[in-house]
Formats: structure tokens, C-alpha cells, sequence
């Protein structure tokens, strides 16, 4: 059924059709209007049997969710940015027990300073939690890949989070095909939950486990990750034969076929990075974009693929690591391992700044051009405002509209 909806009322909409047993809600933006409307469903009868629980905050969110998935029932949370982070003691328990809780994750900024507005440094803060971590490009990608996540959460043994770009996507307004409940019953069946509590067959879960016994455990949870892989792909491909959408995957490859150039790009910077490939086709410039959909598992034989023989590779991040590199650009280099591939990273887009076309011809002519010198260059940098800290804090200042890479910070750094 088409509907021009928000974002949030179609991934309600995505979650009520899976039909989960509990529903765990504390309101954060830019998540807050997904979890009220799942809550006016199951008011209004149309999610029936199903418990949502108001909490006091997002630990308890996921403490609840946790208890809920222990009980036997399919469970679903979300949350962004901060209430993300107030719930990691919980975030690492979830996929330790093996719980295949869905979250959406509503991608925000982390503060200090306070930021409302869309980066990836929430989720991806989170990439060494065991959990799955899955990127949706548009609102029809991520309605398709919440309903996907309850299958691949449960036929794998870990969570799942459902990271879309917050504001861009959750607030946007666009058609969306929402599949049917018949449709969807015949994709994900009811929960059998393969091991939980039942006061009838008492066991523990959570126990303490000593040297003897953990690292078996972790190497547990890294043997479901890889097996992820496979089963992601198999959902997706089940999914495509039954809805005609292509969602969800992997990754996705877009006028790469013959490209001289790749970028790799989470989120809902693909749309606008598709309309400039475009332009810049039609230019004569041969571009290509990788879409990254998994990030956690990380799916490095299938991104060596796609990158093939071509030399020049640019990933784009919305977030990225003190005092190191980028975030996204090690992992890729993992997989091109043995090749003289030349992998750079550029930031953009942080704290909600638009990454616009322009932001992407900008990329690609510095990289066809040989002026990503670092392996790290910001992009859109405001060098104005920079310099007005620097100027009186440091002495140095840095050159109007010049790219902002390591030599910059180096510079900047031996003048101090």
C-alpha cells in the first residue's frame, strides 16, 4: 500500500506489522514520534498483545527490553545520541546474552556541546558491542530493513540496530510501500525463541563466567557475526522476491561498473551522492558510489569485490576517532589488504552541517586531482570561524578555503 508519510510513522508502521510482544519506549529526538505512534497502535488495538512499557529512561529502556526478550517475547526499543550512550551497560548485556532485540537508532550528534542534529558518531560509537549494525539510505530502505532485522535478529542470535539518519529521514515526508500484514506473516513467523525463562524449566542467564569460560563465549559471538553475513544476505534476497523493493543487503553498488573513482558512503548521503554521480557522468567523469549497509558485520570479501581493480577509493564519514583516523576507512583498507588501492577518508556532514552536491564535486575533483594529500581531509570546513580560535589561542591561522587535512593539524600544531 503507498502512503506519502512521515519517516517515524512508517517505521511504526514497519515495527507493528513484525508484531513484537513488547515495546519499550523513553521519548529522545529524533526517535520520539516512532515509539508514540507504535504506542497509538497499540491503544487503538491495531498491534494487539503486545505490552508497551513507558519507562523512566533509556537504561531502563533497554534493562526492560532485555527482561522483555529473557521472557521469550520479540522486543523493540529505540533511541538516539545521548540515550544511546545511557543504555550502553545494557547495549553490551543484549548481545551478550545472545537477545535479538530490534533498535532502531534515530542517528544524532553526541554532545558537548549540545547537538540535536544528524551524524553517525551515536551508532557508530556503539560498533564494538555485538550488536548488528545495520545503515538504511531512504525511508523505504529503512522501513524494509526494520521488518528484515527481526528475522535476521532472530535467526542469528544477536541485536540488531537500525541506524537512519535522524531528521533527514525520521521527519522527512515520502511515499512509502508498506507491505501487508498476510505479506509479512508469511516472511517473518511467530517467535519461537530458542532459549528464555520460564518459571515451569528454571535455568540462569547472565551468570558470572570466569577466565575459564570467556573467551570461548566472545569467539561465540564473533562466530554469529560472520554467520550474519550470509543470513543477511538471505533475508534480503527473500525479502526483494516478496515485496519488489530493493532494501536492505549488504551493500549497494551504483554506476560502478567502470568508474575510476569510488566513494563509500553510509546513510542518507547516497540519495544526494547519486543525483552529482549523475551530473558528473553526464561530464564525462567516471564516479561510482558503494553504499554501505552492514557495518557490523563488516563485509569485507564482498566490499573487496565491488571495489575490483579501481585505484582510487574516498569514503565519506559522518564521524570519526580522536586522536586517529577515520572510522569507516581502516575497515576498508582491511579489505583491500595486498592491493595498491589508495583509500582516503573524508568528514562531512557533522553535527547536521548538509552535505549538499556541491560537497560531493568537491570530493571528487580533490581526489582526481591529487589534493587528498592526508589520509583525512575535512570537507565544508568553515576556516573563518576556525581561525577566529586559533588566531587568539594559537597564533596560527589556517588559509582561507583550503582543504583541512593532517598537514593543516601538523602545521597548526608546530606554530602553537
Amino acid at each position: 500500500m503507498l502512503k506519502q508519510i512521515e519517516g517515524s510513522l512508517g517505521i511504526a508502521e514497519a515495527v507493528a506489522l513484525c508484531r513484537p510482544g513488547a515495546v519499550c519506549a523513553y521519548p529522545i529526538s529524533p526517535q520520539t514520534h516512532i515509539v508514540e505512534n507504535v504506542g497509538k497502535f497499540v491503544k487503538e488495538g491495531k498491534l494487539q498483545d503486545c505490552e508497551f512499557v513507558n519507562v523512566e529512561s533509556e537504561f531502563s529502556a533497554m534493562s526492560v527490553s532485555i527482561g522483555a526478550s529473557a521472557g521469550g517475547v520479540r522486543t523493540y526499543t529505540a533511541t538516539a545520541s545521548q540515550g544511546l550512550l545511557y543504555m550502553v551497560e545494557g547495549i553490551y548485556n543484549a548481545s551478550g546474552l545472545g537477545l535479538p532485540i530490534v533498535m532502531t537508532v534515530a542517528s544524532r550528534a553526541i554532545g558537548a556541546p549540545i547537538n540535536i542534529w544528524n551524524d553517525h558518531s551515536d551508532s557508530l560509537s556503539q560498533r564494538d558491542s555485538g550488536w548488528l549494525q545495520l545503515f538504511c539510505e531512504s525511508n523505504q530502505d529503512a522501513l524494509d530493513t526494520h521488518i528484515m532485522a527481526f528475522k535476521i535478529a532472530e535467526e542469528v542470535g544477536l541485536p540488531v540496530m537500525v541506524c537512519m539518519d535522524g531528521f533527514v529521514l525520521t521527519h522527512a515526508f515520502e511515499r512509502l510501500d508498506i507491505p501487508s500484514q498476510e505479506q509479512i506473516d508469511s516472511f517473518l513467523p511467530e517467535y519461537q525463541p530458542k532459549e528464555f525463562l520460564d518459571p515451569k524449566e528454571p535455568i540462569s542467564m547472565g551468570a558470572m563466567v570466569g577466565p575459564e569460560a570467556f573467551t570461548e563465549l566472545r569467539f561465540l559471538i564473533q562466530r554469529k557475526m560472520e554467520k550474519a553475513l550470509d543470513v543477511i544476505e538471505r533475508v534480503t534476497k527473500e525479502y526483494r522476491e516478496l515485496t519488489g523493493h530493493h532494501s536492505g543487503g549488504l551493500l549497494d553498488c551504483y554506476r560502478c561498473e567502470d568508474a575510476e573513482l569510488k566513494l563509500i558512503i553510509l546513510g542518507s548521503s547516497v540519495g544526494t551522492a547519486k543525483d552529482e554521480v549523475d551530473r558528473l557522468r553526464d561530464q564525462g567523469i567516471k564516479v561510482g558510489i558503494i553504499s554501505l549497509k552492514s557495518y557490523r558485520p563488516f563485509p569485507y570479501a564482498k566490499l573487496r569485490e565491488a571495489i575490483g581493480d579501481c585505484k582510487k577509493v574516498v569514503c565519506l564519514e559522518r564521524s570519526f576517532s580522536y586522536g586517529a583516523r577515520g572510522i569507516i576507512c581502516p575497515e576498508v583498507k582491511r579489505a583491500m589488504e595486498g592491493t595498491d588501492c589508495d583509500i582516503r577518508t573524508t568528514v562531512a556532514g557533522l553535527g547536521g552541517r548538509a552535505i549538499f552536491g556541491s560537497t560531493i564535486n568537491k570530493i571528487v575533483h580533490a581526489s582526481l586531482e591529487g589534493k587528498l594529500k592526508d589520509e583525512i581531509t575535512w570537507i565544508d570546513m568553515d576556516t573563518k570561524l576556525l581561525n577566529s580560535y586559533l588566531k587568539d589561542a594559537e597564533g596560527v591561522t589556517v588559509p582561507e578555503d583550503a582543504l583541512v587535512d593532517d598537514s593543516v593539524l601538523k602545521a597548526t600544531v608546530g606554530h602553537a
